[in-house]
């Protein structure tokens, strides 16, 4: 599915969020892999359990 701009910032902003405050991570990351990197690869990779009405 393809989101708006708007669709993606706001779940870019959250699960970003989420993660910098210590949820567990749907992909393979490094050390130093910054929360908005890691979100960006869940997203890309499909592994976000999100739905967007």
């Amino acid at each position: 599915m393809s989101y708006t701009r708007y669709e993606r910032a706001r779940i870019l902003g959250a699960r970003s969020l989420q993660l910098a405050q210590g949820a567990p991570a749907f992909v393979d990351t490094e050390e130093g892999d910054a929360p908005l990197e890691i979100s960006k690869r869940e997203l890309r990779e499909g592994k976000l359990p999100i739905t967007v009405r």
